[in-house]
């Protein structure tokens, strides 16, 4: 079908198309036509396209629409994505196998659908993984790895190795946009390094520990990959064992191990400066989800002489029936 079309030489279409773009005239249900040296670019109103632009009529194919999982499926499926990897939790194998394929048919940029088989476990923090579909990789990365972009940073990861959630994405903006210039902060737990990279790109100079072999090698890996490799160490072992070394030196302390947390309260006063700034997180009730972590960073920091200011009780997000993911920014000051 003939549309009208701006005709530039193809050194100029990006500039062309931007200039009409901010005029509102690109056509974007029709695909820009290359022909040799020439683009043509489909505009929704020639008459109010300028006198400096030549105009023309011909045939432009019309955009095809992407192609949804829940288009072929008839049904909207859960899942996240994470890079270039789709997540499930389903229980039913045939449905988990009916939404894989589906995925992979659609138009989604994924090379990998895996369901959950079993939960978070052990001290590195992993769970396992059913593969359901994928569509191959010539550079032989495993389906459970991939590459996860997050406000500006990438990290790469493996599932099968390490522990990740997406969901805590605006959750690490939050904190990490607190950071200043010059501090110094301990990410106690810190995986592949989305709270670690961030604060260090702010300018802060970060210690990452990980007691998972795995994490720690991303943790390195990412911390170059983000440009920021001078300004983060990254430890592999327990912090218990590491807090003695860095004893009175955090201006600020990331504390993201929510269902024991209070185990590492002594390590965290260990590091904590005269004046610390310390996030705290936690999983409880709903008819008392900050109480008891207040309760344990009081009993822990007052001892060691801190006086304890909550600055912010913020609720991450739901977790289970009656059970909320918390955070505590609490202020520490000798």
């Amino acid at each position: 079908m003939e549309r009208p079309c701006v005709r530039v030489p193809r050194e100029a279409g990006e500039q062309t198309r931007q200039a009409l773009a901010a005029a509102d005239l690109v056509d974007e249900d029709h695909e820009i036509v290359v022909d040799e040296e020439v683009l043509y670019l489909p505009v929704t109103d020639p008459d109010a396209v300028g006198d400096e632009y030549d105009v023309v009529y011909r045939d432009v194919p019309a955009h095809d629409p992407q192609r949804t999982p829940a288009e072929l499926l008839g049904f909207d499926p859960s899942y996240e994505r994470l890079g270039d990897v789709v997540i499930l939790d389903e229980d039913d194998p045939d449905r988990a196998a009916e939404i894989a394929r589906a995925i992979l048919d659609s138009d989604l940029p994924v090379r990998a659908v895996i369901d959950r088989a079993s939960k978070v476990k052990g001290d590195l923090r992993v769970r396992d993984w059913t593969v359901l579909a994928t569509d191959g990789d010539r550079n032989g990365r495993p389906p459970t790895e991939t590459i996860h972009r997050e406000y500006g940073f990438e990290y790469r990861l493996d599932l099968a190795e390490v522990y990740f959630s997406p969901r805590l994405a605006t959750e690490r903006h939050r904190v990490t946009e607190e950071v200043e210039a010059g501090e110094r902060a301990v990410d106690m737990f810190a995986g592949v390094g989305p709270f670690a990279i961030p604060m260090a790109a702010r300018g802060a100079t970060v210690v990452g520990v990980d007691l998972n072999p795995a994490a720690v090698g991303f943790l390195r890996e990412n911390a170059h990959r983000n440009g920021v490799s001078d300004q983060v160490t990254a430890i592999e072992g327990d912090v218990r064992d590491v807090a003695a070394d860095y004893a009175d030196w955090a201006d600020r302390i990331v504390m993201n191990l929510p269902h024991s947390a209070d185990e590492f309260l002594d390590a965290a006063v260990t590091l904590a400066g005269d004046d610390c700034i310390l996030h705290y997180y936690d999983i409880q009730h709903e008819d008392d989800p900050f109480g008891p972590g207040e309760r344990a960073i009081r009993a822990v920091a007052e001892s060691a002489g801190y006086d304890v200011e909550v600055l912010t009780r913020h609720v991450v997000r739901s977790y289970a029936p009656h059970e909320l993911n918390v955070c505590l920014d609490v202020r520490l000051s000798q």
